[in-house]
């Protein structure tokens, strides 16, 4: 795969390779993208009929970038006379500014060609490629470009605009140029996104943020959103780098919601740029020590769409919390069931669980009150349509045969859940993560009843049946001779016996035997899981281990963050610590960016991470997971009106201090430095 260059802002973005080029690919979604909708896929810039290569890139920031190009392959004996510095940035809609400059001492003449093109492909369209049931049309207008797509009431239009007179052809614009000596040439390209509402205007005109995004209120909103976090001081070079680009690409993640007109984290660039309850749920609780006033849109979103009927087409069910939410043309036609879809058996009790961890950190109560009714239905879907087989525990299989999710646990790939041989089980297939997160709403449900729902009979009564989940899962779950948790269970009730990294989310759930603990920190921090970046999704001595597997056995940052959270909570602090220093020495391969994957081989190995080919990034939960590290270094931990700070900061990573953490408090700071050996 080509490497390639993104810009992004919101649900705005564009892919192209590494000389700012964008050609249809089956491999990734290259092009200019929007609410799911593919507005450019081509958009080729050729110099007297020749293309382009790359001297240098600058994309320090998210939303614009140069490229610095020359025609023919760039060498060691390169003498050109002409060079092109190609600007772009995205905002209100995606401008792109062309200069060629003439190095030579001599007036000089050019032919500059930008070839244009516009499938208006669904997301989903993307791999799957489908013949378009719509209608297209390109017009051409005095140095514009009009290309439109309709089926029935769907209707996008890209129009494109220069500043320099062009020869406008249905395939694209060409300008005939003349430069002086030593003299430079400019045109302004600006391409204009629509999507079309039932009143024939754009439906984004009536959001809060409509007209607004220029460069310079975009560059201004990430430097309050960056300023707004805590100042971060340290020594660990590594993680001074990742938080910075972490509240960077958090700032340029979040984006409008068409239907409700408020702010929400987008999921990650390419694939999910837009709402998942999972991906939202779980970056919120790494960020909620730093950014707590993203979280109630999203808690807020989140309740207003919960579940409630019963719908096969897009497994949605009463109380439960949606998966995904789509806005292209496959889910306004149902072709795709994601608008929204609800394949997640995790997104319900852990939205629980941010509700809860949000007041504990910002004593908003209100929030609390305000959902009170969709955090009880949530908890009564667990005990409901959750325990598909009335066993007491949190189970999932689609009801959708044709295009809905089989694996409907975090990892849910078609593969990510087998026995130690290889073999894929059964459905329903209930994970051993999933029972621990029922067992966390449950106790946290009990909290939030007895202080700010007036209900302290419910609350016993769900302090009740989290103990009994407990006792139970550690009976039916714990393999005795491999002395770790199953995987999961199958629809007989036999344990799936993979090793798998699942084990450290029931640590940070706290559904471990206090007995047993050591023995999955062990597990964990093992040559068969631990790869010495971090935790593998699958042991690599599983059926189905494979390094550079979406889910049997490549390291995900977000998961590990989770896992050094839970290690803590249990006490293990070195253990904890050593996932924080193998994640962020990843880090710095990557450029402080840690990407959704990277694969699973050994550290003496490779000596770097390898990259996983078709990653995410930037994305959510990976931009959160040095911030979730943070805290854990930090010890940071709210109780009543004030924060415990406890700090275990791991060899070698020296001072770190952390200034103004909002919360309940007030904003306070908290400072930790590196253990000597002696002291560890």
């Amino acid at each position: 795969m080509k490497e390639l260059v993104s810009i992004l802002d919101g649900n705005t973005f564009l892919v192209s390779d590494r000389r700012g080029d964008i050609e249809p690919s089956l491999d990734f979604p290259t092009g200019l993208f929007a609410f799911d909708t593919r507005f450019l896929s081509s958009w080729l810039l050729m110099l007297d009929g020749e293309r382009l290569h790359a001297l240098s890139i600058d994309d320090a920031e998210s939303y614009r970038t140069r490229y610095f190009l020359v025609p023919g392959e760039p060498n060691h004996f390169l003498d050109t006379k002409v060079s092109v510095i190609r600007s772009r940035a995205i905002g209100d809609s995606f401008d792109e500014e062309l200069t060629v400059l003439n190095h030579s001492g001599q007036e000089m003449t050019f032919t500059v060609r930008v070839e244009i093109g516009a499938d208006f492909a669904d997301l989903f369209e993307i791999k799957d490629t489908q013949r378009k049931q719509g209608h297209h049309t390109v017009r051409i207008e005095q140095d514009a470009l009009r290309l439109t797509y309709r089926r029935e009431a769907f209707h996008r239009e890209t129009v494109v605009r220069s500043s320099a007179p062009a020869a406008v052809d249905k395939m694209g614009m060409t300008f005939s140029v003349r430069i002086g000596p030593h003299g430079e040439w400019t045109t302004r390209l600006k391409v204009s996104t629509v999507i079309y509402g039932a009143r024939g205007e754009d439906v984004r005109t009536r959001l809060p943020l409509a007209g607004s995004r220029s460069t310079t209120a975009i560059q201004a909103e990430h430097a309050e959103f960056v300023t707004n976090a805590p100042k971060l001081g340290c020594d660990c070079e590594p993680l001074a780098g990742a938080y910075r680009r972490s509240l960077e690409d958090l700032a340029a993640l979040r984006y409008e919601s068409i239907a409700l007109g408020v702010r929400l984290m987008a999921a990650g660039l390419p694939w999910f740029m837009t709402l998942f309850g999972r991906d939202s749920i779980i970056t919120s609780l790494q960020v909620l020590p730093f950014l707590p006033e993203i979280i109630p849109p999203t808690l807020t979103m989140l309740a207003g769409l919960q579940g409630h009927r019963l719908d096969d087409f897009r497994d949605e069910e009463p109380g439960k919390i949606l998966h995904e939410l789509r806005y292209g043309e496959t889910a306004g036609f149902e072709e795709q069931p994601h608008s929204p879809y609800y394949g997640s058996a995790d997104s319900t009790p852990l939205f629980v669980i941010l509700l809860d961890e949000y007041e504990r950190w910002t004593g908003d109560r209100q929030l609390v009150e305000q959902l009170e009714s969709a955090a009880r239905a949530a908890l009564a879907w667990i005990d409901t349509y959750g325990d598909l087989l009335g066993t007491g525990y949190l189970w999932y299989q689609t009801r959708n045969s044709r295009n809905g999710l089989e694996n409907q646990c975090w990892k849910d790939s078609w593969d990510a859940i087998s026995y130690s041989d290889g073999r894929l089980p059964s459905f329903p297939r209930a994970t051993c993560e999933m029972q621990g997160y029922a067992y966390d709403a449950k106790l946290r449900g009990a909290r939030m009843a007895r202080l700010f729902w007036n209900d302290p009979q419910y609350a016993d009564r769900l302090e009740r049946e989290a103990a009994e989940l407990k006792e139970r899962f550690n009976r039916d779950f714990w393999l005795p001779e491999k002395e770790y948790y199953a995987l999961a269970l199958d629809s007989d009730g036999t344990p799936v016996d993979a090793l798998s990294s699942n084990i450290g989310h029931l640590l940070w759930s706290g559904i471990v035997d206090e007995s047993r603990a050591a023995r999955v920190a062990e597990h964990l921090l093992g040559p068969r899981l631990f790869s010495g970046w971090g935790v593998r999704t699958l042991a690599d001595d599983q059926g189905r281990y494979n390094p550079i597997g979406y889910h049997v056995g490549t390291v995900w940052p977000f998961d590990n963050s989770l896992i050094a959270w839970g290690l803590w909570k249990y006490g293990f602090r070195q253990e904890a610590g050593q996932i924080c220093e193998s994640i962020l020495a990843a880090s710095r391969y990557f450029a402080g960016r840690l990407p959704e994957a990277f694969a699973g081989y050994e550290r003496s190995l490779t000596e770097y991470p390898v990259q996983y080919p078709t990653a995410c990034s930037p994305q959510a939960w990976s931009a959160g997971t040095p911030l979730l590290l943070l805290r854990v270094m930090l010890g940071l931990e709210p109780e009543g009106e004030h924060l415990i700070i406890d700090p275990y900061v791991p060899h070698g990573m020296g001072r770190m201090e952390l200034l103004d953490i909002p919360g309940r408090w007030g904003r306070v700071d908290a400072l930790g430095r590196s253990r000597t050996r002696e002291e560890e």
